[in-house]
């Protein structure tokens, strides 16, 4: 038998899109298992600004909040974010966006975050938990020496002038 045949008879790449739709095997289950534990230690730890759930009845698809840290120009500001699980979590790292409108010198137009966790430093002991608070983290103490947004990471040193375009870019994006 071919390589590229699937034991299911279908052609092509074996490989599955992150909907947890991919036959109902072994993996698919201990990664579903793995993240309603998730979702438990969530719920009742309780941590302040942050939350995330499944989006539906997709346990491979959640959305999270976060808000801004106080003390910080992204004080009072909440967030929301997609988070989509492959089927080979925890080994392989979700795939992590804004779905809100986020001006940081970490986050380009489209939502995408540069975040040494979620490339090349993820590990299969982070949780969703880990992933929410280095966000928050990281949005009052951005990496402006490596930049998805270069205009935020030159602003980012007049925090004035930073915080008020923030505001008209979540003000403007979220009517």
């Amino acid at each position: 038998m071919a390589q590229n045949i699937s034991p299911r008879g279908e052609r092509g790449n074996a490989r599955k899109a992150n909907d947890g739709s991919s036959s109902g095997g072994r993996d698919t289950h201990s990664v579903s298992k793995r993240l309603h534990s998730e979702l438990l230690s969530l719920m009742t730890k309780g941590d302040k600004g942050i939350s995330a759930f499944p989006d539906g009845d997709n346990i491979f698809k959640w959305v999270g909040t976060i808000q801004g840290p106080s003390d910080t120009v992204f004080s009072g500001i909440t967030f929301k974010l997609s988070l989509e699980f492959p089927s080979g979590y925890p080994y392989t790292a979700p795939l992590v966006k804004f779905t809100s409108p986020c001006f940081h010198p970490n986050v380009d137009s489209a939502g995408n975050i540069c975040l040494d966790i979620l490339k090349d430093k993820w590990s299969a002991l982070l949780d969703v938990r880990t992933i929410l608070i280095s966000i928050q983290s990281l949005l009052g103490e951005p990496n402006i020496d490596s930049p998805l947004n270069v205009r935020a990471a030159q602003m980012w040193k007049n925090q004035e002038a930073y915080k008020k375009h923030l505001l008209e870019v979540v003000h403007n994006k979220s009517t």
